[in-house]
């Protein structure tokens, strides 16, 4: 019998206001400072941030994937919807051999709740992903729009939810603070 202490955890950081990654990476961040080992694999992420260089630092602890083809239908996305399921489907591939392999602690899924929403990965590979995780490893999921039906299947919920934001004051994302 696995003790309650080392039961690993599935974790979902989720809602349309920010924080769900920066949450996941400091959750990291924690887990290095015991010498866990952790894996971040971020879907639809291909360009520049911070945390691709900082995650780095914390080698041999911690590593980062990007996988994807950008985010879907915006900030200049003109893929097809077939370009993005086909490297969305190979980023989460490499994900579940990673959770089975079972040289993790911590493995963090950044941005795949929103993967489900838009109907990029099927919700039964992320259900079947949960069910055959290793019974030690602690999964955090991040994305927005959340599928209800996702919810019974996790020990951990936040929902980050906006309340004020700079962008509304013509703000943009930040080096540092947002990417």
């Amino acid at each position: 019998m696995l003790d309650p202490q080392e039961k690993g955890l599935v974790i979902i950081y989720t809602g349309e206001g920010k924080g769900k990654t920066t949450a996941a990476l400091g959750l990291v961040l924690r887990a290095v400072g015991y010498k866990k080992r952790c894996l971040i694999i971020q879907f639809g992420k291909i360009w520049f941030t911070g945390e691709l260089v900082g995650i780095k630092k914390l080698s041999p602890y911690a590593k980062i994937i990007q996988g994807g083809k950008g985010f879907i239908k915006i900030l200049g996305d003109r893929l097809p919807l077939t370009e993005h399921k086909k490297a969305a489907s190979k980023t989460f591939d490499l994900l579940y051999n990673e959770v089975m392999f079972g040289k993790w602690d911590i493995i963090v899924a950044d941005e795949i709740i929103g993967m489900l929403k838009s109907k990029i990965l099927p919700l039964k590979r992320v259900i079947r992903l949960i069910k055959d995780k290793p019974k030690n490893l602690d999964l955090v999921l991040t994305g927005h729009k959340l599928p209800n039906s996702l919810i019974k299947y996790a020990d951990l919920v936040t929902e980050m939810k906006e309340i004020k934001h700079p962008y509304r004051q013509g703000i943009l994302a930040k080096k540092g603070l947002d990417f």
